[in-house]
């Protein structure tokens, strides 16, 4: 995808992006979180967060719930164990019920857990009960995505939730911090369109790069969080 020249203020890369989030977040060191990213750009970010915090790393699978005739004209967002966000506002006016999305969310709900095994080589997820979860992404526009995160996390008994974006508009962030315990973005526009362009450098982050990048954080033994 091409953008124009990134905006000034923009973020060189999502290295950077997640440098400076860890600045930010350096005082949760203590309290031993856990850092999950959304795959495949949050990835990246997160690694930052993680390899700075000294915290565990894991992925969190979310995916677009697209309308049937049209995939790209999001309507929600579904996760990994199931919980999933409509925005019943958007579903109503593109002319469908929560029914018509049925076979929607089977297939995507499918394609979650297949990612979600490739991504943790079929290792179960990492237990967050009782602990500060760190939720990373790369940027947000709408925050479909998120708020189905936040809400699955939530289930998970954390003892609190934090979300970090290299790029978030700032009705989006305002949205989020009703959902998180807190909300914490390096760049936030008043006048969006992309989250692409408020980077210098933007590029598709593959499945080989996310594997290598959770490859070089340990993860702790089964059973110990």
């Amino acid at each position: 995808m091409f953008f124009p020249p990134a905006p000034a203020g923009a973020l060189r890369d999502r290295t950077e992006a997640g440098v400076r989030l860890a600045e930010r977040l350096a005082r949760y060191r203590d309290e031993h979180p856990v850092v999950l990213a959304l795959p495949r750009g949050g990835v990246p970010v997160a690694f930052e967060i993680a390899r700075r915090l000294q915290a565990p790393l894991d992925v969190l699978i979310v995916r677009k719930i697209g309308a049937p005739m049209n995939p790209e004209y999001g309507l929600g967002a579904l996760v990994e164990d199931g919980t999933r966000y409509l925005d019943e506002r958007r579903v109503r006016e593109a002319g469908y019920t929560v029914h018509d999305l049925d076979r929607t969310i089977t297939t995507e709900l499918e394609e979650v857990r297949r990612r979600a095994r490739e991504y943790r080589r079929s290792l179960p997820p990492l237990d967050i009960r009782g602990r500060c979860v760190i939720l990373v992404d790369d940027g947000v526009a709408t925050g479909g995505t998120l708020r189905a995160a936040i809400r699955s996390v939530r289930s998970r008994q954390p003892r609190r939730v934090v979300v970090t974006l290299g790029v978030c508009p700032r009705d989006t962030l305002r949205d989020l911090q009703a959902e998180a315990d807190e909300v914490i973005a390096i760049v936030v526009p008043e006048v969006f369109f992309a989250v692409g362009e408020w980077y210098s450098r933007f590029d598709q982050v593959s499945d080989a790069e996310v594997l290598r990048l959770l490859d070089r954080v340990p993860r702790p033994p089964a059973g110990s969080g």
